[in-house]
């Protein structure tokens, strides 16, 4: 699968010693970016973190905003290779959604939760970074797209009534929501949420199944 990046640094001619120092750099630039928040990154500090040249953040990056906008890619296209293998598996819709619902929360202990919406802040007001930021969510919105339209033929959802665009961008929503949320160490309601939503699930789980013995 391609990367979700907009544009590609040349990789002609990069040595492996180079290539570690990018690494480093990204490295502690998502370490800091959980830790103290953008604002409060400095070439300096990534430097000290990353065990390196502060010189090189330029050298090899151009900016601090381009570092930090590879940070949230490449842990983006981590993620969504994780995601596609899970609902690549052979198993149930359901079980595929409650997987996705356990690495909302590993996702926020981890870190991404707060490196997407660093990122996000950054863009507001930045044209470019918007545009990367974008593709980001575009690529998420691929991956649940793809997902929930072998659903809706799974549970035999008229789509009519329920428009997959309509599903996706519910979901998207719903998962940015939660995100947020749970950052600002809210989670009043959720437990509650997924399981009503299972419910249903369950629900449309055992009308398929009554089809299926009657044909």
């Amino acid at each position: 699968m391609k990367n979700i990046k907009t544009r590609s640094r040349a990789r002609l001619g990069i040595t492996p010693a180079r290539e570690e120092a990018e690494q480093a750099f990204l490295d502690a630039a998502e370490r800091l970016l959980v830790s103290v928040g953008y604002a409060s990154i400095t070439t300096r500090k990534l430097a000290e973190e990353a065990g390196l040249n502060h010189g090189l953040v330029h050298y090899y990056f151009g900016s601090m905003p381009e570092l930090l906008l590879q940070v949230l890619e490449r842990h983006t296209d981590r993620l969504i290779k994780r995601q596609r293998e899970m609902y690549a598996e052979d198993r149930p819709f359901i079980e595929k959604w409650r997987a996705a619902m356990r690495y909302l929360d590993e996702d926020s202990v981890d870190g991404y939760s707060k490196v997407w919406f660093e990122l996000q802040a950054m863009a507001w007001n930045d044209a470019e970074m918007r545009k990367r930021v974008a593709n980001v969510d575009q690529a998420w919105v691929q991956v649940v797209t793809e997902a929930f339209d072998k659903a809706v033929d799974e549970y035999g959802l008229d789509r009519r009534s329920f428009p997959l665009e309509a599903i996706v961008a519910l979901v998207a929503t719903f998962n940015l929501g939660m995100h947020l949320r749970m950052l600002s160490g809210i989670r009043t309601g959720h437990a509650v949420l997924l399981e009503a939503i299972d419910t249903w699930l369950q629900e449309l789980e055992a009308q398929q199944k009554k089809k299926r013995r009657k044909a």
